[in-house]
Formats: structure tokens, sequence, C-alpha cells
């Protein structure tokens, strides 16, 4: 059976997707704090506010995790401990729970959309073109994520298990043992 040929992920590419996640992060704060000044400004008219399910589970507030485990991973790169690395791994097994939540409570919100007053529409309007931006950011967030969990269960897989037999250095390591034991019974 031939040897994996997957290799831990550099930590050049792993400080960029900590540096991608803490941006992302940080616009979905942002996007919450925009949203929190839009509907909170709404005039109660003849239909009622307009606050989706994303706005009041707070859903782009979430964001924070994701800077969250961003630094984690940043941190993880600089001093890649056994700790390190699981926290790291544990943050971004809950990222990618999150935004398949998130994804999931945008996705029924954009669906339905219940008239609203004539004085609130333009907000209702403005506040779902905002989730339908982070909708598009919500896979992009858990495809870093998996990425970097994929690598790291590979890169605790690697630390923990001792060195497969069958592997090209195993063998390198097993031959020169081989040859030195002969030159010493010669």
């Amino acid at each position: 059976m031939a040897p994996c040929m997957c290799s831990k992920i550099s930590p050049a590419d792993s400080l960029v997707l900590g540096a991608v996640q803490i941006m992302i992060g940080i616009f979905h704060v942002f996007m919450w704090y925009f949203l929190l000044i839009l509907y909170m400004g709404q005039i109660r008219g003849v239909f009622g506010t307009y606050e989706p399910i994303t706005y009041k589970t707070g859903c782009s507030l979430w964001g924070i995790i994701f800077i969250i485990a961003g630094v984690s991973i940043i941190r993880a790169t600089r001093h890649p401990t056994q700790g390190m690395i699981t926290c790291a791994l544990t943050t971004n097994i809950f990222c990618i729970i999150i935004a398949i939540i998130a994804s999931v409570l945008t996705t029924i919100e954009l669906s339905s959309f219940n008239s609203v007053s004539y004085r609130n529409y333009g907000q209702a309007k403005l506040g779902r073109e905002v989730s339908r931006v982070l909708l598009i950011s919500y896979p992009l967030e858990f495809s870093i994520a998996l990425t970097y969990s994929i690598f790291g269960c590979i890169d605790l897989f690697r630390n923990t298990v001792p060195e497969i037999k069958n592997s090209p250095e195993g063998m390198k390591k097993r031959f020169v043992l081989k040859e030195d034991k002969h030159q010493q019974t010669s």
C-alpha cells in the first residue's frame, strides 16, 4: 500500500487561513452592527416591523467565533503544541457547525418574506440584501474551517501515532540500522 502523500499544511498557509477567518469574522460583526442600526430604526407601521430569524438569533454576531478560530489557528501555527493544535481544531469544528446553522437560518429567512408596511419596506429589502451577502460568506468560512480541521487532524495523528514502519522514512531508518548492526559484527 502506498504511503499517504497528504502532508501537513504549511505554516504560511495556516497563517493565511487564520487571517482570512479573522477578516470574515470582523465582516460578520460589522454586518451585525449594521443590521442592528437598520432594524432598530424601523417605524411601527400597519403590518408591524420586519425582524427576521437571523436578526433575532444574532446570527451575524456569531462572527466572533470565526475571529476566535482564526486567532487559535495563528497561535497554533506559531506555537505548535498538541494542546494548541487541539484547541484550533476544536474551534474550527465549532465554526463548521455554526456556518451550517447560519446558512440554514439565512436560507429560511430568504425563502419567506412577510409583507411589511411601506414605511419599513426599504429597510427590510436592504436587510435581506445583507443576508444574501452573508449567505455567500458562510460557505467560504465552512471551507476554511474544514480545510484546517482536516489538516489539523492529520497533524495530530502524525504527532501521536508512532511512525509507520512501511513509510519511506521508516524503511530508510531500518535499512541504516541493519547496516550498522552488520558493520558492528564484522
